[in-house]
């Protein structure tokens, strides 16, 4: 599993978008697979958010990992993230666990025409859930790098012929690090372990002022963090609480996920220099390059 040293490259926050529907998160909603009945149900959120999206972002660049179907509901929602610049990445086609190397071979193949017209190379994993069996899959179908399970920033990996950019964590106790093989989710055993994954936007909601201090430090000692944010965290679908608040009450640990995280970004851009993912590994590997040459 080659490794390769990013400390040389200009620290900044790598930040994504996880661009979904607004239902994406509440897993009861998976088993609707008709994607005219889950369009009808986004109602229109994904077409509308990605404007207000741009705006909060101006001229600071992200990457964004759509799910496919909403470039088929609404193909100006594509067009418009690279229009503006930033990098437009594959989350999946229809958003639900996909671990079963079956039913990610059929999801990326659905995704090709897509993905294709806008040159996509970088993957996130739904629910940061991929398997090790996963990534020559994503070699094939042309893809060069993923940042689909937690990891300490500073981690650059090379799996099955793509690069691996995990999303951060940061350690809270103890000292041996775990395995860093696929699936490494946000789970009992990477928690347990002494690890907490500060850059999912579930730890953003729970404690933002703690995740802002971690990235300060972290960019200090010249590594790059990978955040994750979801568009409905940033820009509000209508009737968004009224919507979801049977879930909350089933399960209240989705509540960080419904929590406003429009001024963390603000603040986020305000502070801290930014980049998208794809281009700082342009820059690890081009500096790699250099230095082998």
């Amino acid at each position: 599993m080659p490794t390769i040293p990013t400390a040389s490259v200009s620290p900044r926050i790598l930040l994504s978008i996880d661009y979904e529907p607004w239902f994406a998160f509440i897993r009861r909603y998976d088993a609707i697979t008709a994607s005219q009945a889950r369009q009808d149900l986004d109602g229109g959120y994904s077409r509308l958010a990605v404007d207000g999206i741009l705006e909060l972002l101006r001229d600071v660049k992200a990457s964004f990992y759509l799910v496919g179907e909403i470039a088929e509901w609404y193909p100006e929602v594509p067009q418009k993230i690279v229009a503006a610049g930033h990098e437009l990445g594959l989350h999946c086609q229809i958003h639900r666990p996909l671990l079963s190397v079956s039913e990610l071979e059929k999801d990326i193949h659905a995704s090709r025409s897509w993905r294709e017209q806008f040159n996509v190379r970088g993957y996130r994993a739904p629910m940061v859930g991929i398997s090790e069996d996963a990534y020559p899959l994503l070699r094939d179908a042309g893809l060069t790098y993923s940042s689909s399970i937690y990891a300490r920033p500073g981690t650059l990996l090379q799996k099955g012929g793509i690069w691996e950019l995990p999303v951060s964590t940061t350690r809270i106790f103890g000292q041996t690090e775990m395995s860093l093989v696929a699936p490494r989710d946000f789970s009992l055993s990477l928690l347990f372990n002494g690890e907490m994954p500060y850059g999912s936007s579930f730890t953003i909601g729970m404690m933002n002022d703690i995740v802002f201090r971690l990235l300060e430090r972290d960019l200090k000692r010249g590594l790059s963090p990978v955040i994750i944010l979801h568009p409905y965290e940033l820009v509000r679908p209508q009737n968004f609480l009224s919507r979801t608040i049977p879930d909350l009450l089933r399960h209240p640990e989705l509540l960080p996920f419904v929590f406003d995280k429009s001024k963390f970004l603000k603040k986020l851009l305000q502070r801290f220099p930014v980049a998208p993912l794809g281009v700082y590994l342009d820059e690890v590997l081009s500096l790699q390059e250099a230095a082998h040459a």
